[in-house]
């Protein structure tokens, strides 16, 4: 009898096991880069089960140089993507609805580092400079500070030559260029790696020079938000996830190492991907309110990009371009 109640239970048990699993909802997240500690809030919280923990069955692409996080969102290979605001507002102006449901960092980590042998001291000695600048989208913001301060991007003494810069800080120790384009959490640190101190630098942070726009937020299609049970799994999908940057942010070097768990390429290093998670942990939004696009601080960027007189991002403002709903379902779990 009591073997009886034991392949009972333990039929029960594998039965409710194998529902779960059935009824789990299946997500796809598109990051924006490669595997590394920018997004160690979603792979801490796969790794710690927090997604499981929500009925949600989460798989997870790294970018890359070749990959549009917003072509994938479009051509279905992806529910979520992790894009910069800058680059959805002008893909979406041309015509892919896709709607930010959550931002996760609340400020941005972008900079301008520059040799202090070339003479710069402030922006306004950037004329007749070489300046490295990422493009694929992360061109937007440097082209709207150009524009603020009144420098043409086409080169000569009263303007700058902008070195189109790969993804990496090889044009400031090749002497291509005399600033490169670094974030605070990764390409900084690889500079120093390379043999430059801080003594030999000038920084200037998009954040102080009212120019940032926001970075690393969460996005999906429109159409998505109109389906109830969709904004559900979406709300599920985003309280695992903040969840996951919490513990991340408290837990620096744990975080670094499920990160380098998930990095196929081998590329990354423990000091590298601690140092990073350590940086990024002072761009996320803090307490209760991480994940929460502020309204004023969206409207900052748009008003950032629409400044550009030479190149401007987007022509109009946007309408629908973001939305609280999810975070609003979130909150209610």
């Amino acid at each position: 009898m009591k073997r009886t109640l034991i392949t009972l239970a333990t039929g029960a048990a594998l039965f409710a096991s194998s529902f779960s699993a059935s009824a789990a909802d299946k997500l796809t997240l598109q990051l924006k880069w490669v595997t590394q500690a920018q997004f160690a809030g979603y792979y801490a919280a796969l790794e710690n089960g927090y997604y499981k923990d929500e009925g949600i069955d989460l798989s997870i692409k790294p970018g890359g140089p070749d990959i549009a996080p917003a072509q994938v969102l479009a051509g279905g290979g992806a529910d979520v993507i992790v894009d910069w605001l800058p680059s959805a507002l002008a893909t979406r102006e041309k015509g892919l609805p896709m709607v930010n449901i959550a931002q996760v960092y609340s400020k941005s980590g972008m900079m301008l580092t520059c040799l202090k042998s070339s003479d710069i001291k402030t922006s306004a000695d950037f004329k007749g400079k070489t300046l490295g600048v990422w493009f694929f989208g992360n061109e937007y913001p440097f082209l709207s500070w150009m524009s603020k301060l009144g420098y043409p991007t086409t080169g000569g003494d009263d303007g700058v030559t902008v070195l189109k810069q790969g993804f990496n800080v090889d044009p400031i120790f090749q002497g291509q260029a005399d600033c490169v384009s670094t974030m605070t959490y990764n390409e900084y640190g690889q500079i120093m790696d390379g043999g430059l101190t801080p003594e030999e630098l000038v920084l200037f942070k998009y954040e102080d020079e009212g120019v940032a726009t926001l970075e690393d937020g969460l996005y999906v299609l429109e159409k998505d938000l109109k389906d109830d049970k969709k904004v559900e799994t979406y709300a599920k999908f985003l309280k695992a996830s903040l969840k996951g940057w919490k513990w991340a942010a408290d837990n620096p070097k744990e975080a670094a190492m499920i990160v380098l768990e998930y990095d196929d390429t081998g590329a990354q290093t423990e000091s590298h991907q601690t140092r990073m998670m350590t940086e990024v942990a002072k761009l996320l939004g803090s307490g209760d309110d991480m994940g929460y696009l502020d309204p004023a601080a969206y409207e900052r960027t748009v008003d950032i990009l629409l400044g550009s007189e030479s190149a401007p991002v987007i022509t109009k403002k946007p309408v629908g371009a973001y939305s609280h709903v999810v975070y609003d379902k979130y909150k209610e779990l």
